[in-house]
């Protein structure tokens, strides 16, 4: 076989193949809506739900694609060490900009980290059930491209 017919067998024999890479959320997530601030909201919260939320000092920052366009969130914590998750309460939008953009309707976002306790239907029903709120709704992360963007330390 000649060099030119190594190179041309060589060749054919390449192919391509395509790398698809599932993203399997650690939280759960329920979208709040409500007028009233986020101190208030949470100070609601933490007396319904017997949580002890507190505002961090930095903010949430969600990184878009290939690392631009950034947005600041602030946002409120809890490391629940008893039940062994994290809670986060996260206001969606920031500088005209949205932690979750297909739902720009929503007022904040509540994210249960390594939930092995509690049920999330009972939560959403509850949190309905404060003044403060307007509605709550039960999401899977996977319905959005966004919370690819969305990762806890």
């Amino acid at each position: 076989m000649t060099n030119l017919g190594l190179l041309y067998f060589w060749m054919s024999k390449q192919h391509k193949y395509n790398l698809f890479i599932e993203t399997d959320y650690d939280y759960d997530m329920i979208g709040i809506c409500s007028h009233h601030s986020d101190y208030r909201l949470v100070w609601g919260l933490n007396e319904l739900l017997k949580m002890n939320l507190a505002k961090a000092e930095d903010y949430f920052v969600v990184t878009g694609k290939k690392g631009t366009g950034n947005s600041n969130h602030s946002y409120y914590f809890e490391q629940d060490e008893e039940n062994m998750m994290e809670i986060y309460l996260i206001k969606n939008k920031s500088e005209n900009k949205f932690l979750i953009p297909e739902k720009q309707q929503i007022d904040y976002f509540l994210f249960l980290r390594n939930n092995r306790t509690f049920s999330i239907k009972e939560w959403v029903e509850k949190i309905k059930s404060h003044p403060s709120v307007l509605t709550a709704f039960e999401f899977d992360p996977q319905e959005f491209a966004s919370t690819e963007h969305i990762l806890f330390d």
